[in-house]
């Protein structure tokens, strides 16, 4: 089924719409709740609230990219039930080193924040990402986005580990020179 039909059943309340969902892009929300959190159980159960989040938003949201418009669901679903699982320890596995790499760019308080500056943060990383050969932009987005382990970009890439790390560190420091240029404190 086509996305533009699968997201008319959305709008026209139809439960098959869930189903249509869960067969064609159910395995790559999986995937990306299960880097995130590391366990099936868990990424089952975001999946299933992504569908819920899905049939929430739509409508009034027609999203022209369904797939995106599910990652992001999926993606912040488990985030944030990666950290009520680690609320009270510290985590291990990709999700942890994924957020501590970030954290040495974008800081918890201040004018980031806020709606309008995180809207300017996001273009400016955004037009970081134009700016990439696009195999460096699918290596960053594959860590930062899908929270890949560095082995899975490194068999995925032909590449070594160590290639790998060291790209993603050089390209952590050039968006923090982007980002120090474009006026945001570090």
């Amino acid at each position: 089924m086509e996305d533009v039909q699968i997201v008319q059943l959305y709008w026209e309340r139809d439960q098959q719409a869930i189903l249509a969902t869960s067969e064609k892009y159910g395995n790559y929300c999986a995937s990306i709740a299960k880097n995130i959190l590391g366990s099936s159980q868990d990424a089952e159960e975001c999946v299933n609230d992504t569908y819920l989040g899905a049939w929430n938003a739509m409508p009034p949201h027609r999203p022209s990219l369904l797939p995106a418009f599910l990652g992001k669901i999926t993606r912040n679903l488990s985030i944030n039930r990666y950290k009520h699982n680690t609320a009270e320890k510290r985590g291990g596995g990709e999700t942890a080193a994924v957020l501590e790499e970030m954290a040495e760019l974008v800081s918890g308080t201040g004018s980031v924040e806020q709606e309008s500056d995180r809207r300017e943060l996001l273009e400016a990383i955004d037009e970081f990402l134009k700016r990439l050969p696009p195999e460096k932009r699918k290596i960053f987005v594959c860590r930062y986005w899908y929270f890949d382990s560095v082995a899975r970009i490194a068999s995925r890439f032909g590449k070594t580990e160590n290639q790998i790390s060291v790209t993603l560190h050089r390209l952590r420091g050039k968006l923090r020179v982007c980002l120090l240029e474009r006026g945001f404190g570090l």
